[in-house]
């Protein structure tokens, strides 16, 4: 299989070295296209009025002055044109993308684009707790046969894989489970006003976190809080089947 990996942490984050550990462990041709600078919250961005820069950084690794989505497009479009590809795999991003962070994610992002060119996708995040290191130790333990099974049980056309591991060790990990997508409670996220040194205004927005008792049974959220690793399918079509049968009868 020809792989690309790409993130939206940039391409020196320590996420992106450990999805490249375990693509590079299971498929022989693996191609890295990321930004070069950290893209975080970016969505499902693309650059539309500046120049995409592509620099090739050696063994078969290349940085883009663009979102992930761009890297993506870069890519499948360009770097990889020639032969094709078979996956495309994002991450493993530092932080979970949960619940309604996916329409946020970059990381996410880089999966949809690659869903949305033809390309299989799935996006991978670790969640961390605030006062604890990153986790990457149990990414790269379960990332590998987490990857394997997926590809065994395949997913159709139009639907990405978005795979999230816990903030606990390896060991601690209390099992793999399929599970729907979650909703956080937002009513808290606020910009906060700051002071700069000369004494100007500005506000910075960020810092939110899970809402233990926002956590439905059987969601993303759940499973987490659970010390499970999460796999939710996510279609692009996001058409809400039965508002649309009864707006149908209202304007027909």
């Amino acid at each position: 299989m020809r792989v690309l990996v790409t993130n939206d942490d940039g391409i020196d984050a320590r996420g992106l070295a450990c999805l490249e550990t375990i693509a590079g462990e299971l498929f022989g041709d693996v191609v890295v296209v990321a930004p070069a600078s950290e893209q975080s919250g970016k969505g499902h961005s693309i650059s539309l009025r500046n120049p995409l820069r592509l620099r090739s950084l050696g063994n078969d690794r290349y940085s883009v002055d663009g979102t992930p989505a761009d890297c993506v497009m870069m890519g499948v479009r360009h770097v990889m044109a020639g032969e094709g590809v078979d996956l495309v795999l994002s991450g493993v991003n530092r932080g979970g993308n949960l619940a309604d962070d996916v329409t946020y994610s970059g990381t996410v992002a880089a999966a949809m684009e690659g869903t949305l060119l033809g390309v299989p996708s799935m996006a991978l995040s670790l969640e961390y707790r605030r006062d604890e290191p990153a986790r990457w130790d149990t990414a790269r333990s379960f990332g590998p046969d987490v990857i394997q099974r997926l590809l065994t049980a395949g997913w159709p056309e139009g639907v990405l894989i978005n795979v999230n591991f816990p903030p606990v060790a390896p060991g601690d990990v209390s099992g793999v489970g399929a599970c729907r997508q979650g909703r956080h409670n937002f009513t808290s996220l606020n910009p906060e006003r700051r002071t700069d040194p000369f004494g100007r205004d500005y506000f910075w927005t960020g810092g939110w976190g899970m809402d233990d008792g926002q956590a439905a049974e059987g969601t993303d959220i759940d499973l987490i809080l659970k010390n499970r690793i999460a796999i939710t399918p996510i279609a692009l079509d996001m058409t809400d089947d039965a508002t649309l049968e009864r707006l149908a009868g209202v304007f027909a």
